[in-house]
């Protein structure tokens, strides 16, 4: 009986509420609590001698999406707390009021609540898969059971900060480009759809042959005028089978991966970026304690890349078979010489998650001037492609009007 009454005292769903009052001596006080209804909180604060004025559930539904950047700042948040020395319910507690993402709120009292029923922390994470990968448990459980969480929460925390920084760079030296190219297709529409008509009515009126650039330009015109909505259709229902297509099909993944390692310039970026995140990962699971064959099933997938993930796999079946990660790293043909022969030396000195660590910071720095090299170069090209373009249509334009002038 008592057992079947604490497990359902357990599943009473718990809510957050807002509470305004008067203590023993008639300061007004406010403070939060959380608890599974208003007569629950009634009872509780009557019990600490406080007369109750306002009791307010706090809402926690709705709110922004929970992205990575808020899973590593309340990493960063536990990982500080933790270390000073505040309990973990109480760490939970002060992230969870101090977050304005009602969503994050809502998943950390969830969290919290489990832990407080006996749950461990790692299985309360693996819970929500969608926040918390396999790597982020796996290293949280290896926290736990060598009590060293904090400095494992820690170590955590710098993986996700390094992680973001590197894709966060990527993306700065993509959305130049992209911006760019948008804003001339919507120059390049407007010319044609409302400036090149203008133009081929006053060349009517000429009566002379026109030169076969003008007239190229006329009937590209014409042909965007009568078609706009199947181009704009077309364009647009590409774009987005494509990104579905590449999100859903491992298949499109795959190809696209590979491509994206052969692609001229910016493919030399995405190689160092993967081999930033591989060493990274691996060194932070090894660090932790994690066996080597283990510390294998997370670091494939989280260096974002599938040909990666495919020569994470053979290494993982090779080290379990006995060869030694350097002889399997080597078989691959993914990886620099440099990371090579920086993991060979780890081996025989027996500071692999050092070596590794040194080998991630190396890369890392590569990445950030591939990436200032990137905005470099493709500010000069791009603007030689834009002027090529809009130039061609404005010198086709004019040719009509410098050949009439000639010959008056």
């Amino acid at each position: 009986m008592a057992t079947a009454a604490a497990t359902a005292a357990r599943n009473v769903k718990e809510f957050v509420f807002e509470w305004e009052g008067k203590d023993k001596n008639g300061k007004v006080v406010r403070g939060e609590i959380r608890a599974g209804g208003e007569a629950m909180v009634s009872a509780s604060l009557r019990r600490q001698g406080i007369l109750i004025t306002k009791v307010k559930k706090r809402r926690t539904t709705g709110g922004k999406a929970i992205k990575q950047k808020d899973i590593a700042i309340f990493t960063r948040q536990l990982s500080t707390m933790m270390r000073a020395g505040v309990p973990l319910l109480q760490a939970f507690d002060i992230v969870a009021r101090g977050s304005t993402n009602a969503k994050l709120t809502k998943l950390l009292i969830d969290i919290r609540s489990d832990v407080e029923t006996g749950t461990s922390l790692s299985s309360a994470f693996r819970k929500h898969p969608l926040y918390f990968d396999a790597l982020y448990c796996n290293l949280v459980e290896a926290g736990e059971a060598g009590g060293i969480l904090d400095t494992l929460l820690d170590r955590l925390a710098i993986y996700q900060e390094k992680t973001m920084a590197i894709k966060n760079k990527i993306k700065s030296a993509l959305i130049y480009p992209v911006a760019v190219m948008v804003v001339a297709f919507v120059v390049l529409a407007i010319i044609m759809l409302f400036v090149i008509p203008v133009f081929k009515d006053v060349f009517k009126s000429f009566g002379a042959d026109l030169p076969a650039p003008t007239l190229f330009v006329i009937g590209m015109s014409e042909i965007f005028t009568k078609y706009w909505w199947a181009i704009f259709g077309f364009l647009g229902g590409g774009i987005y089978f494509f990104l579905e297509s590449w999100k859903r099909s491992e298949k499109m993944q795959r190809t696209m991966d590979r491509l994206l390692l052969k692609v001229p310039v910016f493919g030399d970026l995405v190689n160092k970026s993967s081999v930033a995140r591989w060493t990274r990962t691996l060194s932070t699971m090894f660090a932790a304690g994690v066996p080597l064959v283990e510390a294998l099933d997370s670091v494939g997938g989280a260096s974002g890349n599938a040909v990666f993930k495919d020569a994470t796999d053979q290494i993982q079946k090779d080290v379990s078979t006995g060869a030694s990660l350097t002889a399997s790293m080597q078989t691959t043909g993914v990886f620099p010489t440099m990371v090579i022969q920086m993991c060979a030396i780890g081996e025989e000195s027996g500071s692999l998650d050092a070596m590794l660590g040194k080998a991630a910071e190396f890369y890392e720095d590569e990445v950030d001037e591939a990436v200032k090299g990137l905005s470099s170069l493709m500010e000069p090209f791009i603007i030689v492609i834009l002027g090529a373009l809009i130039g061609g249509i404005v010198v086709s334009m004019y040719l009509p009007i410098f050949k009439l002038g000639a010959v008056v």
